[in-house]
């Protein structure tokens, strides 16, 4: 039995307990005990940096119910990072890691008034390291919160996974794990249940739709004519449910029967096609159950500065609308957290496939002997604990290890480690060693680039990636989002300084970025208003991520993924890349991806996003069709301009296969001369409308022109 206990925190060296919440982080208690206001408004995060180097304890009087025989265990899910446990002040254990199940044996410890403490120790900075990411490059922490370009230097530790006491007797189970092994024609499989019970126990297990399939102590069983779990799109993400019972427990969970790998992507085996020949871009196209998938997603980032606290309900209202936006696949980034079980068990239930990398970013990891000693332990706990879900596809060492920031390379042994953990603790799952490798591209950030004057439609249209894993197009948040982060003295005057750098707007990867204001001005003219600002960098938000996933999906076979940078955000950035804003607000940009992310949609490649007024506008239509249905349409391309309609052509599409796309008529229309500064391409067909909102270079002004306090 399971006793939750009320915990208390002490910085030490104050000697004042103040309330904490358990999971969650000791930083933030202590902020809220003492007044340090909301981390997202202003410059409050700055307030945490006096806490980096403090220690901190957790304490509790035990409280819990033991009968006759049984056994009492202190239990962790995780604690960040570094601590000791200690029992009326005799040290039980010393744990290095925040992704290991640790748990201790106190029954002989007991006595009255047991006084239960953790200490935590300081957060890992490796002496000499810059007071960056650099000092997180001998340990597990995650390196977000070193500081990134859209996460504040803000450093969290405590209880962060469930901690609690537990009762146990001979009949406790103390463990159930599912392996399975699908036939070759993927029509059968055989479960095998690995159970950590003394005791004697049955298993029951239920088909996806709860269908009692099997009631017994056999500890493997066959099963034919299996549902299998596909990912968004592809069919339905069947989970099968089970439960082991012994005398006096229970424990259930759900297993997802699929069979996943990395292929060479279409063509890749032709290259190189000259000498000296060396080895072909390696594999990057998910086969599932046998199937190539365009994988279409978003990288995920930590969804809250103070990962303890994120809740079940909190990685929902994130995941479901992925699921919503026609995604199939998260890239989870090796600078953050390993999310909760919640994020997993959603991953499964949406279809939504995961991509996880190991806490490893943008810094060489020395293989020293006590890094990759603690690198092991929690490579094992982390591979272990992801390796059932269905959702799970891919392993990978981390983000940009191979970069000249980093400097890895395939013969570090961090790397070379992780290849042999993941290969004796999960055979079947693809591993790479990191993000990207050769063929795959991350960048471009940017919509345009002045030095070249090129957009991302000219950019992505001449790249040949095999997979596009990062891409990024910023945007500035909404004015309400803003007035929550910025005060009202600051607001109206964005610049280098202040609450709009700290919130990432200005300085946070280049001097305009992520407000780009300069590049802004260059495309629409000079903005007068915070209001223009936010309006023309939405737009250009989603005209580009619209692009940049079509062209994606227009280059398969060739090109088999497209991960925008970034999901979500872990507190409000003033400007970023992001699609949905803190902690999930839907951006313009959501709906833009939506769109471009449906199974099947008429697309139009046009060759960049600004047109003089006068001039020849072309683009080459296509039909894109993910889906696992053949698809036939007729297209008709109109184009809008001050709001009238003209009719430019028609397109018979012919049958276009299942998980295929055609290339149809390529058209060409006169722009009109006109005040107007935008002009729409529209496709309308069977399988939905698609609207290219593009800059026509004319006469007037794109919005009306407000006075900014400066």
């Amino acid at each position: 039995m399971i006793f939750k206990q009320q915990w208390e925190g002490i910085r030490v060296g104050e000697d004042k307990p103040f309330p904490v919440t358990v999971p969650g982080d000791i930083q933030a208690d202590y902020a809220e005990a003492n007044n340090f206001g909301d981390v997202n408004y202003g410059e409050n995060w700055a307030k945490f940096k006096a806490l980096e180097d403090d220690t901190w304890l957790y304490r509790t009087h035990v409280v819990c119910e033991r009968r006759d025989g049984e056994r009492v265990y202190f239990v962790t899910d995780g604690i960040e990072y570094e601590y000791e446990v200690f029992m009326n002040g005799k040290k039980l254990l010393y744990h290095e890691g925040m992704f290991s199940h640790v748990e201790c044996d106190i029954t002989d410890e007991l006595k009255a008034g047991d006084l239960l403490e953790i200490k935590i120790f300081p957060h890992p900075k490796r002496a000499g390291a810059h007071e960056d990411r650099q000092q997180a490059d001998q340990c597990c922490k995650p390196a977000v919160g070193y500081e990134w370009d859209w996460h504040p230097r803000l450093l969290v530790s405590g209880l962060w996974e469930e901690t609690y006491i537990e009762t146990r007797n001979a009949d406790s189970i103390t463990d159930v794990e599912v392996f399975y092994t699908l036939d070759d024609d993927l029509k059968g499989a055989v479960l095998r249940f690995d159970i950590a019970c003394r005791g004697e126990v049955e298993i029951e297990l239920m088909d996806p739709d709860g269908s009692l399939l099997y009631h017994g102590k056999e500890r493997e069983i066959r099963l034919e004519n299996v549902k299998l779990w596909w990912c968004n799109g592809q069919g339905a993400p069947n989970l099968y449910r089970w439960c082991v019972k012994s005398a006096s427990d229970i424990k259930c969970g759900r297993v997802g029967l699929r069979r996943v790998k990395l292929v060479m992507n279409g063509g890749a085996w032709a290259k190189p096609d000259d000498f000296p020949k060396t080895r072909s871009t390696p594999p990057i196209t998910i086969e599932l159950n046998g199937r190539a998938i365009f994988a279409k997603g978003s990288n995920w980032v930590t969804p809250d500065i103070f990962t303890g606290r994120v809740t079940r309900a909190d990685y929902d209202a994130l995941i479901h609308p992925a699921k919503e936006a026609n995604m199939n696949i998260f890239r989870c980034w090796g600078g953050a957290n390993i999310d909760k079980e919640a994020f997993f068990d959603l991953c499964d239930e949406y279809g939504i496939m995961v991509w996880q990398e190991f806490p490893l970013a943008c810094n060489n990891y020395i293989g020293t002997p006590h890094y990759l000693k603690v690198l092991e332990q929690e490579g094992i706990a982390i591979i272990r604990r992801l390796r059932h879900h269905a959702c799970h596809v891919i392993w990978c060492g981390g983000n940009e290890l191979f970069n000249n920031w980093s400097r890895m390379t395939d013969q570090s042994h961090a790397l070379r480690l992780l290849n042999k953990l993941t290969y004796e603790y999960d055979f079947a799952k693809p591993y790479i060693p990191t993000s990207p490798v050769m063929g795959m591209m991350h960048g471009h950030y940017h919509f345009y680039e002045i030095s070249t004057n090129r957009y991302v439609f000219e950019r992505f249209n001449a790249a040949q990636g095999t997979a596009y894993t990062e891409f990024g197009v910023p945007s500035v948040a909404s004015l309400e989002q803003l007035k929550k982060a910025i005060p009202e003295d600051e607001l109206y005057n964005p610049g280098p300084q202040g609450s709009w750098k700290s919130h990432m707007a200005f300085g946070a990867w280049a001097k305009e970025s992520w407000f780009c204001r300069e590049i802004l001005d260059s495309i629409f003219g000079k903005q007068e208003t915070l209001e223009d600002y936010i309006e023309v960098s939405n737009w250009a938000q989603c005209i580009g991520y619209k692009h940049i996933f079509e062209e994606a999906r227009r280059q398969k076979p060739a090109c088999s993924m497209a991960i925008n940078w970034c999901y979500n955000e872990p507190w409000i950035n003033a400007a970023g890349n992001n699609l949905l804003a803190y902690p999930a607000v839907k951006k313009p940009s959501y709906y833009a991806v939506k769109d471009a992310l449906r199974p099947t949609l008429p697309s139009a490649r046009m060759d960049t996003f600004a047109y003089n007024g006068g001039s020849t506008f072309t683009a080459e239509l296509w039909m894109l069709n993910d889906s696992t249905e053949a698809v036939s349409a007729t297209v008709s391309a109109y184009l809008i301009v001050d709001g009238k309609k003209q009719h430019i052509m028609d397109w018979q599409t012919g049958e276009v296969a299942a998980n295929t796309n055609k290339r149809g008529h390529k058209l060409q229309v006169q722009l009109p001369d006109t005040a107007t500064q935008q002009f729409i391409l529209r496709l309308e067909s069977e399988q939905g409308t698609s609207e290219y909102p593009l800059l026509l270079r004319g006469k007037g002004k794109l919005v009306e022109t407000r006075q900014m306090n400066v």
